[in-house]
């Protein structure tokens, strides 16, 4: 009978001990828990990104795309405006002027034709830059809502240098958005509308158009040939 009432005695410690440390992890993990989301957030320090081209802009352009920013360097596969292999902005432009998406491109090297590219746009007179010269990344994608404009581009300038400028044509939120503040346009237009650009004018005495256009990116959801109807449309307009 004492080994039995030592046997149970031993059980009932042992799950009196047992109980209070659980009971003492709990109380102890949670004021770790509180002071955690007490405890303000690091800074994190974004490196600032300068733009890495310069603008091209030939003399006779009459249409100036300004997007946001070029993607990061390991999603190019040539040095000039929409680097993208995946971006259809020079598929767009095969098909509008030539009937063929793959004008552009080469498609054993899996690039475009950065010299066929920039023969074309100097003759048909398209320029080409972005809304800001210095940005930050938040994060490691290409998403427009994650570029933090440092240094926004200085677009009166850039039309100083294109007196035969008939349109800036944008295709995303984000650089929509910062020509509009940039240059005092009070309505963002619409993808699909075009919007008078105040007080801005061309040597001929043409005002100068701030038109919306679609993205070329992949996952902005619209068929490629609505796109080519759109660009077309714009193209047939402007230049």
């Amino acid at each position: 009978m004492r080994q039995i009432y030592r046997y149970f005695a031993k059980r009932q410690n042992f799950s009196q001990t047992f109980s209070f440390m659980i009971k003492k992890y709990i109380t102890f993990a949670t004021r770790i828990n509180i002071e955690q989301r007490e405890k303000p957030m690091p800074d994190i320090a974004y490196e600032v990104e300068r733009h890495p081209l310069k603008p091209f802009l030939p003399e006779n352009a009459r249409v100036l795309f300004l997007g946001s920013f070029p993607p990061q360097r390991k999603r190019w596969c040539m040095e000039f405006y929409y680097p993208n292999f995946i971006n259809d902005h020079w598929r767009i432009e095969g098909q509008v002027f030539f009937g063929n998406r793959d004008h552009f491109v080469d498609r054993h090297a899996r690039c475009f034709r950065k010299d066929l590219i920039e023969v074309f746009c100097a003759e048909k007179g398209i320029a080409f830059y972005d809304t800001a010269t210095a940005v930050r990344r938040l994060k490691d994608n290409a998403s427009d809502k994650f570029l933090e404009v440092v240094e926004p581009t200085d677009i009166p300038a850039l039309l100083k240098a294109l007196p035969c400028l008939r349109a800036i044509v944008t295709t995303g939120e984000k650089a929509t958005e910062t020509i509009c503040n940039s240059l005092g346009i009070a309505d963002v237009p619409r993808t699909g509308s075009s919007v008078i650009i105040p007080d801005t004018y061309n040597k001929a005495g043409q005002q100068i158009m701030l038109c919306r256009l679609p993205s070329s990116s992949r996952a902005y959801p619209l068929a490629f040939e609505k796109k080519v109807e759109a660009y077309r449309r714009m193209f047939t307009m402007y230049l």
